[in-house]
């Protein structure tokens, strides 16, 4: 009889009759909830521009993250990079299921109030997102993912299927070009 392990995680099933391992493995993923839920929240809201389905993808990232958790593997990258992917493919098949002509948002969502900001930062909130809006999708993307999401390069490369340089590098490309068209200096 072979041992079952878990993966290095420890965000998988336990093998049976290990229930110690199986409340480690649930403790994991509330602590992944805890870290993530609200800038997940905000990445998918960002994207659908509606609260209530942003609620009901990130309720269904989290579901299907938890189903999957055994399938997780560090070493492909951080659990966090892993759930912003599973996020970002359920924002793109609700997008889809709307039928919307552009799958990414012309704006972050702005959940302030104009009395909490000031006059300078809100010029530069409109500046930012009349720019954002003049971005392509891939570049508007890897744009929200860093700052809105909070992802690291490494995190950002394992949502978008590519290298770190190659996220880097999309990174880069994507704030020069928004700097550009909020003639923001270089």
């Amino acid at each position: 009889m072979t041992a079952t392990t878990s993966p290095p995680s420890g965000m998988g099933d336990a093998p049976p009759g290990s229930a110690r391992r199986a409340v480690g493995a649930t403790a994991q993923f509330e602590a992944l909830y805890r870290s993530c839920a609200s800038d997940l929240y905000a990445y998918v809201a960002s994207m659908l521009r509606d609260a209530a389905a942003a609620e009901d993808v990130t309720a269904l990232a989290f579901e299907r993250a938890y189903r999957r958790r055994a399938l997780f593997d560090l070493r492909r990258g951080s659990a966090r990079g892993w759930l912003f992917a599973i996020a970002r493919n359920a924002a793109l098949d609700e997008l889809r299921r709307r039928a919307r002509s552009r799958a990414l948002l012309d704006e972050p969502a702005d959940e302030s109030t104009p009395a909490e900001v000031d006059d300078e930062l809100g010029e530069r909130r409109l500046l930012v997102r009349a720019g954002l809006a003049q971005l392509d999708a891939r570049e508007r993307e890897v744009i929200l993912l860093k700052f809105v999401g909070r992802l690291s390069n490494g995190e950002l490369a394992r949502v978008l299927g590519c290298s770190e340089s190659s996220a880097g590098t999309r990174l880069h490309r994507a704030i020069k070009r928004l700097r550009e068209v909020c003639h923001a200096p270089q």
